[in-house]
């Protein structure tokens, strides 16, 4: 994790209270290369996914891949 350029992405994520808020999530270069990688040997498994990133829920990843990739078709 040398690196320290990071990438954002918008992300709408429930409050306890059922709402939803928009919040900014940002995520390193070397956290989407690892999304990405185990989205591959996993799928869509987003607890296994989220279980290798620190910090980082199953909801926060699930967000951001499908805001970023779902469109890619």
């Amino acid at each position: 994790m040398a690196d320290l350029d990071q990438s954002s992405e918008d992300v709408s994520v429930d409050t306890r209270d059922g709402n939803s808020q928009d919040i900014k999530v940002d995520f390193t270069e070397d956290e989407e290369r690892l999304i990405a990688r185990m989205y591959g040997l996993l799928g869509d498994r987003w607890p296994l996914i989220a279980g290798r990133i620190p910090g980082r829920t199953a909801q926060e990843i699930e967000k951001y891949w499908t805001s970023r990739y779902s469109n890619s078709e």
